[in-house]
């Protein structure tokens, strides 16, 4: 469990998360975007099971995964919503170290 993952920080530059942090990440995100873990596993294109998996810190996501779910982040940043947008940059803050 010690592994580590690396999601992009923008510009060709990657950050380092290890479990259970990444499984934190996910979770919050995956909640932040009011989605079930089921269906958070559809728009990333992977099993049910993954999701659940990465959640609770028993498997690293791959970096085309972390890819993925960097794009999810931003996309919400994007968002109309307020809250979805402010959520977007704690997220990025709190486990990135990336300002807006």
């Amino acid at each position: 469990m010690g592994s580590s993952s690396r999601i992009t920080a923008g510009a060709n530059k990657t950050l380092p998360l290890k479990q259970p942090q990444v499984g934190h990440l996910i979770r919050e995100l995956r909640q932040l975007a009011g989605l079930t873990q089921e269906q958070f596993a559809l728009k990333l294109g992977v099993a049910y099971a993954t999701i659940n998996r990465w959640e609770n810190a028993r498997v690293q996501p791959s970096s085309l995964a972390l890819q993925q779910i960097r794009a999810v982040i931003d996309e919400l940043g994007d968002s109309p919503s307020p809250k979805l947008r402010e959520g977007s940059r704690d997220l990025l803050l709190s486990y990135l170290g990336i300002q807006d």
